[in-house]
């Protein structure tokens, strides 16, 4: 589900707390080794010394973005120039809420091919959920494979992504090209919309981890999974996404091009955002940034969490230099 909730304002303690992470962010190395749950970054020319220097600092960054924000943060993120890696609880689970439509987009291209995108399906007003500001028009004449991709991941459309999922034979569909495919053991897909949204602290149905989520999306825009006509298709709505103006691209140098996809969950402040990012005169950056918060269920998600951590990644990883 893909929702937007006002903001609120960051106390000047909390600004210092951020401010202070970056510095800290600012004078970290790119090396070390990536583990579960620990904030590292990884090079090819790594050190034993480099390595114990490199961990606690950026430990120490992230926590204190996690502190800031009471929240928790899991981060992947990847220069695939050089290699070099930043991550924190890279490995465990979160809820993906709508970024999981990029995949079902490019899951839908794969089957069907460019030529076949042009096919038109039809649902019913019944069908039509909360959150579906494309679909909800077009309930008299249909839409067609495209235009539902493209609600489903430029506008986070809800209704297209379920009539998508029931032309692929459901959610596990999705799962089985992502096993197939990309070799993920990690992604549960479990549910439709909304559903798959209303996630709690402990779920494992849909979820995955930033390193999984990051790692997919690369294989899908950079790398060979999809034909070029297919892979240019998806890079296109990912780069025209309409509701990740204040996640990570919000959190990169002005000039850089994000092609990212959003979720919001409905509880506990699940806010993610996964990105590929085109740095200019450099290869591109992979990130995937998935939070919650604890506290109260309806406790209310803070984009500001997600541009600080993609800030604090493109500084420990160098790429702003």
């Amino acid at each position: 589900m893909q929702h937007h909730r006002p903001s609120r304002r960051r106390s000047a303690g909390a600004g210092r707390a951020v401010l202070a992470a970056s510095a800290v962010l600012a004078v970290l190395s790119t090396t070390g080794c990536g583990q579960d749950d620990r904030a590292t970054t990884t090079g090819a020319a790594t050190t034993a010394a480099a390595d114990r220097s490199a961990d606690a600092p950026a430990k120490d960054a992230f926590a204190r973005l996690e502190r800031t924000y009471r929240a928790h943060l899991g981060l992947y993120a990847i220069d695939t120039g050089n290699g070099r890696e930043v991550t924190w609880n890279d490995k465990r689970r979160f809820s993906y809420n709508s970024t999981v439509k990029s995949f079902l987009a490019a899951a839908v291209l794969k089957k069907n091919g460019s030529d076949g995108m042009d096919r038109v399906l039809h649902y019913d007003r019944a069908d039509v959920i909360a959150n579906s500001p494309v679909s909800e028009k077009h309930v008299d004449t249909g839409m067609s494979l495209r235009a539902l991709c493209d609600a489903a991941v430029r506008y986070s459309d809800n209704t297209a992504a379920n009539v998508l999922f029931k032309d692929m034979g459901g959610p596990g569909r999705l799962g089985t090209f992502l096993k197939e495919e990309l070799d993920d053991r990690v992604t549960r897909t479990d549910r439709v919309e909304p559903f798959l949204s209303q996630w709690t602290p402990g779920e494992r149905r849909d979820t995955s981890t930033p390193r999984q989520m990051a790692g997919d999306l690369r294989d899908l825009v950079l790398g060979d999974t999809l034909p070029t006509a297919e892979r240019r298709q998806l890079t296109t709505w990912l780069r025209n996404n309409t509701t990740g103006d204040t996640t990570i691209r919000a959190g990169v140098p002005k000039g850089w091009v994000v092609g990212d996809k959003t979720g919001t969950g409905f509880y506990y402040a699940a806010r993610d955002d996964i990105a590929v990012v085109w740095p200019p005169g450099r290869k591109p950056l992979v990130m995937a940034i998935l939070t919650y918060r604890d506290g109260a269920k309806d406790t209310e998600a803070d984009d500001r969490l997600l541009a600080d951590a993609a800030k604090a990644a493109v500084t420990a990883l160098g790429a702003d230099r």
